[in-house]
C-alpha cells in the first residue's frame, strides 16, 4: 500500500517541484500553495460523483459527449472556480508567475487523488503511462489557467473579465483535444503521445511568457516606487 501511495504521489511532487524551483520570485512557499493542493484534492470527489450520476442516469446517449466534452468540462470548471473564489483574490496572489504555481497546485491535487484511486484499482503496472499521460496533462491544464489568472490579476480592471474567461476557456480547449487524442486513436502513439508534446511545449511557452510578466510587474512596481521617493 505504501509503495502504491507513493508512486501514485511521485509524479505530482515532481512537477510540482520543477514548476516551484523555477520561481525567482517567491522567498517561501506559500501557504495557500499548500491549501490550493488540497482544494484540488478534494475537488475529485464532487467531480467524480456529478459523473457518476449522469453515467447512472443515462443523460448522454454518445460516449464521446460524455467522456470528450462533459468530463473535460466539469473538471476544468471545478478547478477555475475554486482559482477564482479561493485564490484570486488572496493577498499571497503576488505576481503573474504565481497564477502558474495555484492553477499547477489546484489541478496536481485533483490528479494526485485521481492517480491513487485508479492505481488502487488497477495496480501499479498502469504507473508510468499514468505518470506521463494523465498526471502532467492535469499540470499542464493548470498552468495554462494560472497563466491567464495571472493576465487577469495584473491587468486593467476592463480586461480582467476577458482573462477571466480565457483561463476557463483555454484549458477546456486542450482538456477536451487531449481527450479526444484519447477518444480517437487507439493507439496512444499516433493520438496522445503527440498531443502531449504539444503541450509540453505549449505550457513552457507559458511559463516563460509568465516569468516575463512577473519581470516586468516587478520593474514597473520598483519605478513606482522610487518615483514616489522622490516626490
Amino acid at each position: 500500500m505504501i509503495i502504491l501511495l507513493t508512486v501514485a504521489i511521485a509524479p505530482s511532487l515532481a512537477l510540482f517541484s520543477y514548476l516551484y524551483l523555477r520561481d525567482q520570485f517567491a522567498s517561501e512557499p506559500s501557504k495557500l500553495l499548500f491549501q490550493s493542493f488540497l482544494y484540488g484534492a478534494i475537488l475529485t470527489f464532487p467531480i467524480l460523483f456529478v459523473q457518476y450520476v449522469f453515467d447512472a442516469e443515462g443523460v448522454f446517449t454518445s460516449g464521446f459527449a460524455q467522456n470528450v466534452i462533459f468530463s473535460s468540462i466539469i473538471e476544468e470548471f471545478f478547478k477555475w472556480l475554486v482559482l477564482l473564489i479561493a485564490v484570486y483574490r488572496h493577498v499571497d496572489f503576488e505576481d503573474p508567475y504565481d497564477g502558474i504555481l495555484y492553477g499547477a497546485s489546484v489541478s496536481l491535487g485533483f490528479a494526485t487523488v485521481e492517480n491513487i484511486l485508479y492505481l488502487l484499482e488497477f495496480g501499479l503496472q498502469t504507473a508510468f503511462l499514468r505518470a506521463f499521460l494523465p498526471v502532467s496533462s492535469h499540470a499542464l491544464f493548470g498552468v495554462v489557467m494560472g497563466y491567464y489568472f495571472g493576465k487577469a490579476k495584473f491587468s486593467k480592471s476592463s480586461q480582467r473579465r476577458r482573462w477571466l474567461g480565457w483561463a476557463f476557456l483555454s484549458s477546456v480547449i486542450l482538456h477536451m483535444a487531449y481527450n479526444t487524442s484519447l477518444y480517437v486513436y487507439d493507439n496512444i502513439m499516433y493520438g496522445a503521445i503527440p498531443f502531449m508534446l504539444f503541450l509540453w511545449w505549449f505550457g513552457l511557452k507559458k511559463v516563460k511568457q509568465a516569468h516575463l510578466l512577473s519581470l516586468s510587474h516587478y520593474h514597473d512596481r520598483n519605478s513606482s516606487m522610487q518615483s514616489s521617493e522622490l516626490k
